[in-house]
């Protein structure tokens, strides 16, 4: 099919951007890396009035360190964040989460700030964001404002920016040195949306957990911080007891649907088996003293689970 008629914009600052969205009063798309947005077009599932491209605007997409934290321009490429030694140095959890990320066209256009605007539930981004505590940086006409995740994501494929903000920034806390981290998904097929992932990040001295990190995706209208399941490993360790009662927690907090594709049941099953595997991979990596690794997941590494 073909898209329905609109208007099309290309500003080249993000104040003319801003501009455009407010003349719209909400009847205006963005478009960034258009590999949501443009399917939805040619479906009509989406009828905007207007699309204000961003892609001309250089001052979005950039990696750079800020003190204790990094901060990424709205329009940075996936790819360029799968390959930027600054995310792999200070994010390893977000370097990995990008590899599970489609295909490589889809990364090579796809932008991590569409990605969270997207707010698509089963994506790997959100739940990155809210595992590490990141926020966005959205500017509206009346400047710019800072949200956590708890603030920006509503539900399915919707946030709370206004129609007239633009997200311009995301801004993640580095990572501290030999933290664990590791991310977990199943899909049907590689390169699918994730019918459940687990992102995870442990912090540990000798025996002792100091600080632990758990997000679900796809597992409920918007990603879900497993804070009751994090609880167990800083008060009981990382032993192997510890981790499963974790896990356990954890399929017991997420509330997912049912849909085509999976039964709220068997997303709680996923949900509880992820977060072992990706709390044993953290708890291996965090004896490492730079927790900077970070291998790519294997295509066939998708296997059924028990």
């Amino acid at each position: 099919m073909k898209p329905p008629r609109f208007d099309y914009h290309a500003p080249s600052t993000v104040d003319e951007a801003v501009a455009l969205l407010a003349r719209y009063g909400g009847d205006a798309k963005v478009l960034a890396g258009g590999q949501s947005l443009m399917p939805m077009l040619n479906f009509r599932l989406t009828r905007p009035a207007a699309l204000v491209d961003v892609n001309r605007i250089p001052a979005l997409a950039y990696v750079r360190e800020d003190g204790d934290a990094v901060a990424l321009g709205a329009m940075t490429r996936q790819r360029t964040i799968e390959f930027s030694p600054v995310v792999a140095r200070r994010l390893p959890l977000l370097h990995e989460a990008t590899r599970w990320v489609g295909h490589l066209p889809i990364r090579s256009r796809g932008t991590i700030g569409g990605s969270i605007a997207h707010a698509d539930p089963s994506a790997e981004y959100p739940a990155v964001l809210t595992a590490l505590d990141g926020e966005v940086v959205a500017q509206g006409p009346r400047g710019r404002r800072t949200l956590k995740p708890r603030e920006l994501f509503e539900t399915y494929l919707t946030t709370r920016l206004a129609p007239d903000e633009l997200l311009v920034e995301v801004r993640l806390p580095a990572m501290p040195a030999g933290a664990g981290y590791a991310f977990e998904e199943f899909a049907r097929r590689h390169g699918d949306f994730a019918i459940v992932g687990i992102a995870a990040m442990v912090v540990r001295t000798g025996s002792r957990c100091t600080a632990a990190r758990l997000a679900s995706a796809g597992a409920g209208p918007v990603p879900l911080r497993l804070r009751a399941a994090e609880e167990i490993l800083e008060r009981d360790g990382l032993g192997e007891a510890a981790v499963e009662a974790a896990a356990v927690r954890a399929g017991e907090l997420v509330d997912p649907d049912s849909d085509v594709h999976a039964s709220a049941e068997y997303r709680r099953h996923l949900t509880q088996v992820l977060t072992v595997r990706a709390l044993r991979r953290a708890v291996e990596r965090s004896r490492e003293p730079s927790g900077t690794g970070h291998p790519r997941p294997e295509p066939g590494s998708r296997t059924p689970l028990q």
